[in-house]
């Protein structure tokens, strides 16, 4: 059975864009719709934090939002891995973090490095990646939420993701995939996904996986 890491933020995990919604079930998380879409054949191990970010600080947060420090931990947790899924990206917009598509793309490069610099003991194989842009962000009447995420500037640039990320993809030679293309963040919070949308990325994502892992 092939293993895959799914690693991101709280798209990953299930955030509920509605005000004090609970996390969404399990069977609607994109890594649960993945996992079934292929049919026992690929075991899909999900590791979503809201709030996380590529690569940089959150000295707000309540712990280490850092997904260049915490990923050596979690490749280690979960190898043998014949696939990692980075989707990552939309908490770096946010003003306090640095704001611009083009750097969490940088952000995006570093954790493929990291990957690729991991596998490198005796006897271990080296796993596919695949780059995923997130969704873009939308106009909300989240007074709080659009102001945390940059509002219109931090739209703007979500916009610019996919294409920067296609590029650090092929820089190295890792798969892309536009989750924008299938999902639709929700106006309740202008970030994060219903459980349709969410379920999108994971349908969205099978035959995409397949291929890559030729399943």
């Amino acid at each position: 059975m092939k293993t895959i890491l799914a690693y991101g933020d709280s798209l990953t995990y299930g955030a509920n864009p509605q005000p004090n919604g609970l996390r969404h079930a399990y069977e609607n998380r994109w890594p649960s719709v993945l996992e079934q879409g292929l049919d026992g054949r690929a075991r899909v191990f999900a590791e979503g934090l809201g709030g996380r970010t590529t690569a940089f600080d959150d000295g707000s947060a309540s712990s280490d939002r850092n997904g260049a420090r915490i990923l050596p931990v979690l490749l280690d947790t979960h190898k043998p891995l014949d696939l990692v899924i980075l989707m990552l990206g939309s908490n770096d917009l946010k003003p306090a973090i640095h704001g611009r598509a083009i750097t969490a793309s940088y952000g995006i490069r570093k954790l493929i490095q990291i990957v690729r610099g991991h596998f490198v003991n005796p006897g271990e194989a080296q796993p596919e990646i695949l780059i995923v842009s997130p969704p873009h962000l939308v106009a909300t009447k989240h007074a709080e939420m659009g102001i945390h995420f940059g509002g219109e500037a931090a739209t703007a640039e979500s916009t610019l993701m996919a294409g920067y990320y296609r590029t650090r993809a092929q820089e190295y030679g890792a798969h892309f995939y536009d989750a924008a293309t299938v999902a639709h963040a929700d106006i309740a919070d202008g970030v994060h996904l219903d459980p349709a949308n969410t379920r999108a990325i994971g349908t969205g994502l099978i035959p995409v996986v397949k291929s890559i892992l030729g399943l």
